[in-house]
């Protein structure tokens, strides 16, 4: 059997399939902070409670509804992106003029209330979600078995984060949304309607949370807590790629799950913190992230 500094190569693998499973969610959540925070100037805490609002919604619609996987798929992120408009439209637009704290703060509130409505209806115990008929198995490659629904949740976040970042970064669209976040005047001069952009790009990135929380519901107990075990992480990941660098997101939160994933096999107590190890090395060296903007 092949090792590698005494690890069989196929745990090896399978660690840093595991890894590239949890970078995913880490790059499609940080995606969506950074998108948020690099177009509305928002720290969006309650982005964990959204991840798991999406899953809910999935779960819902397969338990009372009988809709399946693929629609949900469809449907759970569009009903998060309407209830991040709502709270973008009754709460989050009378704050973009003050300190970044106080939307911090209202967030985080949102994130205990969202909680806690869940909690107190469903319990913490968690809930099954089955996977899709077509994704169960896994398909053998020689050198490791690899879980068929595991690699399409890479697949699928690969594409939307790229995709993401290619409508923000290459095109028409892209540049006014960069444009009205620096001069909005300008830009409403031209006949835009600025506040109609901002509330929905708001609902994009908060659906874009939704989408990874369908994603994550056959893998995990859809929990009113999973939000809440993974945003610390993601919020490190931000700050690492560089507060509201898209690019910096999306290869920080997949090569940080990867490390993640590494660092289980060879020295596996550090692996809860490794992250934030790294975070302090990086703000140490490099306050504004690894793709950051020095100011």
């Amino acid at each position: 059997m092949i090792q590698i500094f005494g690890v069989p190569l196929q745990a090896l693998l399978g660690q840093l399939l595991l890894g590239l499973v949890n970078g995913s969610f880490y790059a499609m959540l940080s995606l969506g902070l950074a998108v948020i925070f690099g177009l509305l100037n928002v720290i969006n805490f309650a982005h964990g409670a959204l991840y798991m609002l999406g899953a809910f919604f999935a779960w819902m619609g397969m338990q009372y509804l009988g809709l399946n996987y693929w629609v949900m798929l469809i449907l759970a992120p569009l009903a998060v992106g309407i209830v991040g408009i709502v709270i973008e439209r009754l709460l989050l637009r009378h704050l973009y003029k003050l300190d970044h704290l106080y939307g911090l703060l209202l967030t985080f509130g949102l994130t205990l209330l969202i909680e806690g409505l869940l909690r107190s209806v469903y319990g913490v115990s968690g809930q099954s979600y089955s996977t899709p008929e077509i994704l169960r198995g896994a398909t053998n490659l020689g050198f490791m078995i690899l879980p068929n629904y595991r690699a399409w949740v890479v697949v699928a976040s690969l594409v939307v984060c790229f995709a993401t970042w290619f409508v923000i970064e290459r095109t028409r669209l892209g540049s006014l949304l960069r444009a009205a976040t620096e001069n909005p005047k300008l830009v409403e001069a031209f006949g835009i309607n600025v506040p109609l952009m901002v509330t929905l790009t708001y609902g994009f990135g908060v659906a874009l949370a939704g989408f990874a929380g369908v994603l994550a519901a056959p893998v995990l107990q859809v929990s009113p807590l999973m939000g809440s075990n993974l945003i610390i992480v993601v919020f490190a990941v931000v700050v690492i790629g560089g507060m509201g660098s898209i690019m910096g997101s999306i290869l920080t939160g997949l090569g940080l799950g990867i490390v993640e994933g590494l660092t289980k096999v060879f020295w596996p107590e550090a692996s809860s913190t490794v992250v934030f190890i790294i975070m302090a090395i990086v703000l140490l060296l490099r306050p504004a992230g690894l793709f950051g903007k020095e100011k």
